[in-house]
């Protein structure tokens, strides 16, 4: 199986937090979606199996229309093959969920919702510059679940100022909604962002590692007797519900994205486009890819198996780093795990790696203190 990701760079305002590629004009956004649907035929060459996801990323994919959204959908399925039940999922903001825009996207293809409500607290959602409030975020859910079943809902902790009290009330709330799949991560502070120079000059506190690992565990304890699966370090879901998007990824399937800025990878090859709209549009109209690549390494890949597979529930596999990478990659990974799991962190089931509940919240850094240096 692959999926595509396609990326919509148009967003109404900045996230103080974000720092992915996104522009709040709209001016070119025509032409830009035309560059889409060309880079697409440009690419069908680079998939041979059927696509079973398509993953509306961004930006706030949602600014989009029903024709505008079609139109990409059609050019998906013209030029690749599209397995039956396929997964394709929307990028959501509540401000845009109206109840005529979610009429209009029930009658598309999209057949799951990924919103973007973050939390249900007016200052929150303040400090993070979100385009819509509180009222908005749940009245967009009451609305989404007459259109939408597999529905999935973003939260953020570690807010300066988000309580463990609040924070368990944007849990509830969303519970409240009977919603399948919650995705939820901890506020970090990227460089070159709004948050970074609001904390550096005082106006923000700063965010707290400790009370992220502590809201983490709230959650995980939250998710665990609601009857959530935690299938991935920031993602939960139902069962029947996990993100075929996320688990592909997780699980190193191939993926073509679209759209400038968007990543790709087939296992071996990584890929990303110009994250300059009118670089993107402009080479694309000449019919030129605006892409740079890299062939990783075996190292490169065994670490990359690390990383992902260490964040899942499925963990790594001994037996698939020893037929894919060799004796010499399972001795040294079997060697440098002996202290995390003397220490609780990892454990080893059926010739698996996964990392402990101890160890949960410290897993990317358990991952790359495993990594194979060239």
């Amino acid at each position: 199986m692959a999926g595509i990701y396609i990326h919509i760079p148009f967003c109404k305002q900045a996230c103080h937090y974000c720092d992915f590629h996104f522009s709040t004009s709209m001016k070119k956004k025509d032409e830009l979606l035309a560059a889409i649907c060309s880079e697409i035929k440009l690419r069908k060459s680079e998939i041979s199996s059927a696509i079973k996801t398509i993953y509306f990323g961004g930006g706030t994919p949602s600014l989009l229309n029903k024709e505008e959204i079609n139109l990409l959908i059609t050019e998906v399925y013209k030029n690749f093959e599209v397995e039956k039940n396929i997964e394709i999922t929307l990028e959501a903001n509540p401000d845009d969920l109206t109840k005529d825009k979610l009429y209009q996207l029930s009658e598309t293809k999209i057949n799951r919702l990924s919103i973007g409500v973050q939390s249900f607290f007016e200052e929150d959602l303040k400090l993070m510059n979100r385009a819509h409030n509180a009222l908005e975020a749940k009245e967009c859910l009451k609305i989404a679940a007459q259109y939408f079943e597999n529905i999935s809902v973003d939260l953020i902790y570690g807010i300066p100022g988000l309580n463990d009290q609040r924070w368990e009330k944007n849990l509830n709330t969303v519970l409240a909604f009977g919603i399948p799949h919650i995705s939820s991560y901890a506020l970090t502070v990227e460089p070159k962002t709004a948050l970074k120079k609001f904390i550096e000059s005082g106006e923000i506190l700063p965010v707290s590692e400790t009370d992220s690992h502590r809201q983490y565990l709230i959650l995980l304890d939250k998710m665990k007797k609601e009857g959530f699966v935690n299938y991935e370090f920031s993602n939960f879901g139902k069962e029947g519900y996990f993100s075929e998007n996320n688990t592909a990824y997780w699980q190193g399937k191939s993926y073509l994205g679209v759209g400038p800025s968007a990543h790709s990878f087939d296992g071996k090859v990584r890929s990303w486009n110009v994250s300059n709209n009118i670089q993107y549009i402009n080479q694309i109209q000449k019919g030129e890819l605006p892409i740079e690549r890299e062939t990783l390494s075996k190292t490169n890949q065994y670490n990359e198996y690390l990383m992902t597979g260490l964040r899942t529930m499925w963990g790594v596999s001994l037996t698939k780093i020893n037929q894919e990478f060799g004796d010499v990659f399972s001795t040294y990974l079997l060697e440098q795990a002996k202290k995390p799991l003397a220490d609780g962190l990892l454990v080893l089931i059926n010739e698996t790696l996964l990392i402990s509940e101890k160890g949960k919240f410290l897993s990317d850094g358990i991952a790359s203190n495993l990594f194979m240096i060239e």
